[in-house]
Parts: C-alpha cells; structure tokens; sequence
C-alpha cells in the first residue's frame, strides 16, 4: 500500500509526488465526515426551532462559508513565501504560520475547498430543501415556481460568490494568508 513516501538507499523516507497519500486521504475523509455530521446536526436543530427569517439567514450563513473557505484555499495555492519570511524574521505574529499554510497549499485547499467547501454546499442544499418543505403547501404551479427559484437562488449566491472568491482569493492571496496565519497563531496560544 502506498502512503505517498518511499525509502531511498539510505532507508530514509523521501516524498513521492506522484504517490497517493493514503494518510491524508484517509484523515481528511475522518474530518469530513466528522464536520458533515456536526454541521448537519446543528442545522438541523438550529432550523427546527426557528422561523422562515432565521432559517433564510442560516441558508445564507452556510453559503458564506463555503464561499470564504474557498477563497482561502485559492489563497493559499497562489501565495509566495518571500514576504513572509521577512515578516517571520522580524518576529511578526503569524508569519510562521502563514509560510506553513504556503507549504502545505494542497492540503489547505484540499480542507478548505473540499472538505468545508463542499460540505457547505451539501448543508446549505439540505437547508434549502427544509425551507422549501416549509413553504411549499401542495403541488401547484406557485410551489414548483417557489422551489426552483430558490434552489436557483442558492445555486447562483454559491457559484456566483465563489467566482468572484476566486478572483479576489488570487489578487489578495498573500494579504488572504497572512489574515489566516495571524488568526491561526491568536487561537493557537
């Protein structure tokens, strides 16, 4: 079984790029299914005690955060180092931080594009179907419309954010990580 490392002649561990990472893929599908479940869990007990309002604004809260996950993933696959590790040598907070997010790019997108990402786009289709079972009252003409215009609504907030994510993600990448980096050395200490 390949975990995407060999041993060289010295019996030393060497990356191999080309090599799967059954490691990763096997620890990031345990957190995906972890933040699946609980995400889905406290939608679920958030909308059952709310009304249309609220659960409008959890349907747009789960939206957001796919949208700001994918834009740090994007940030990180396009970030450079140089500035942070000025920034590290003057003993700026979070500029360690922000060169580990650089050098593990893969795996920040691969968590915050796939796993948080996509798990935002299951939750927030799962909530809509939950707003739409509350609104819908029949099977006229006026539900179907109010169906498909909400799920049209939920599509395009999701594709049309991440688009513009996208772009904002590249030209700001660097300003993007070293946010994240500081954040991440706040929450670490």
């Amino acid at each position: 079984m390949d975990n995407g490392t060999e041993k060289n002649e010295k019996g030393k561990k060497k990356s191999n790029p080309g090599g799967v990472n059954i490691r990763w893929i096997a620890t990031i599908m345990a957190i995906s299914f972890c933040l699946s479940v609980v995400m889905s869990y406290l939608s679920e007990q958030a909308l059952n005690s709310v009304g249309n309002a609220v659960a409008f604004l959890i349907l747009f809260l789960f939206i957001f955060l796919g949208i700001i996950f994918d834009i740090i993933g994007v940030a990180a696959t396009a970030a450079t180092e140089k500035r942070f590790h000025s920034m590290a040598a003057r003993k700026v907070k979070g500029a360690k931080q922000s060169i580990w997010i650089i050098r593990n790019a893969e795996k920040v997108g691969s968590f915050c594009n796939d796993v948080v990402g996509d798990i935002s786009g299951i939750i927030s289709g799962a909530t809509s179907a939950i707003i739409i079972a509350r609104l819908i009252h029949g099977s006229g003409v006026a539900s179907i419309l109010l169906s498909l215009c909400i799920t049209g609504c939920v599509a395009s907030l999701t594709i049309g954010g991440k688009a513009v994510g996208k772009t904002f993600g590249i030209s700001h990448s660097e300003d993007i990580v070293g946010l994240v980096g500081r954040l991440i050395a706040l929450f670490s200490k």
